[in-house]
C-alpha cells in the first residue's frame, strides 16, 4: 500500500472505479479505499469479485458488479447496482481499455480496428452517459477518465484513435457537466509497470515480426519518458486520486500526463 495514503480523504463518498480487477484500475481501488470511500469495482472479469473480498478483508468498504461495459445495458447496470447498494455516486473513475493488438495500421482488419474502439472508447462513453442524470439531480460529483500518452505512439492507432476520444469526452462533457457543479477530468498515463495480467488483453506477440513491432511500442514509450523509464502502479493511482478528491476542486477539462515528462 502507497507510503502516501491521505486517510480519511474520501470518508462519507462512494467512488466507482471501472476495470478494477487489475492492473491501474485494482490500484485505485485499493488507494481510494483505503482513505476511507465507500468503493464500488466494476469489471467483466469476475477476478473482480476475488478484488474486492480482499479489500474488505483488510477492513475497507468494497463492494464489486460484473458487467460488460463496452456496451450500454452494461453500463447502465453498473452504474444502477451502485446507486441501490449506496443512494449516490459521488466519484466514477473510468479506467477500462488497453491496446489488444500492436503493429502498424495497415496491419489491421476491419473487425480488430472496431474491437479496439469498442475497448477502450465506448466503455468511458457509456458510464459518463449512465452516471451523468444522477450526478446532474444532485448537483455535484466527479468524474475521472484515464486517457493514455498512447495519442502519440507507434503501432496502436486504433486505441490511439480511442484514447483521444477519451480526451475529447473530458474535455467537451466538463463545458457541459460545470453549471452542475460537476468535474470532468483525466489522466494519461505512460508506460507502467504491473504484475502479469490474469485476464488477457488479447493475443500475445508471435513470431518475429510481431515481436519486434511489439518491442518498438516498448523503445519509443522510453524514449519519449524524459526519465526514460515505466512508471509504477503507485505513480498512476496517486495522481488519479488527487483529481478525484476535493483537493483538485479547481481543476475541470484537464488531462494530466503521468508519463515521465512524455505529454502524448
Amino acid at each position: 500500500m502507497s507510503r502516501f495514503i491521505s486517510p480519511k480523504r474520501f470518508e462519507g463518498k462512494v467512488v466507482v472505479v471501472t476495470g478494477a480487477a487489475q492492473g491501474i484500475g485494482r490500484a485505485v481501488a485499493e488507494r481510494v479505499a483505503a482513505e476511507g470511500a465507500d468503493t464500488v469495482l466494476v469489471d467483466r472479469a469476475e477476478l473482480v469479485h476475488e478484488t474486492a473480498a480482499e479489500l474488505a478483508a483488510d477492513g475497507a468498504s468494497a463492494f464489486a458488479v460484473t458487467a460488460d461495459l463496452e456496451q450500454y445495458d452494461g453500463a447502465s447496470a453498473a452504474i444502477d447496482a451502485a446507486l441501490a447498494r449506496h443512494g449516490r455516486i459521488d466519484v466514477l473513475i473510468n479506467n477500462v481499455g488497453g491496446t489488444i493488438w500492436a503493429k502498424p495500421f495497415e496491419h489491421y482488419e476491419p473487425e480488430e480496428i472496431s474491437k479496439e474502439i469498442q475497448r477502450s472508447l465506448f466503455p468511458t462513453l457509456w458510464t459518463c452517459r449512465a452516471v451523468l442524470p444522477h450526478m446532474i439531480s444532485r448537483r455535484g460529483g466527479v468524474i475521472v477518465n484515464v486517457s493514455s500518452v498512447a495519442t502519440r505512439g507507434v503501432n496502436r492507432v486504433p486505441y490511439a484513435a480511442a484514447k483521444g476520444g477519451v480526451k475529447a469526452i473530458t474535455a467537451a462533457l466538463a463545458l457541459e457537466a460545470a453549471p452542475y457543479g460537476i468535474r470532468v477530468v483525466a489522466t494519461a498515463p505512460g508506460g507502467t509497470e504491473a504484475p502479469p495480467r490474469q485476464v488477457v488483453r488479447g493475443p500475445q506477440p508471435e513470431g518475429a515480426e510481431e515481436k519486434a513491432w511489439y518491442q518498438q511500442i516498448v523503445d519509443q514509450t522510453l524514449d519519449s519518458s524524459l526519465m526514460k523509464r515505466y512508471g509504477t502502479l503507485e505513480e498512476q493511482a496517486g495522481p488519479i486520486a488527487f483529481l478525484a478528491s476535493d483537493e483538485a476542486s479547481y481543476i475541470t477539462g484537464s488531462v494530466l500526463a503521468v508519463a515521465g515528462g512524455d505529454l502524448g
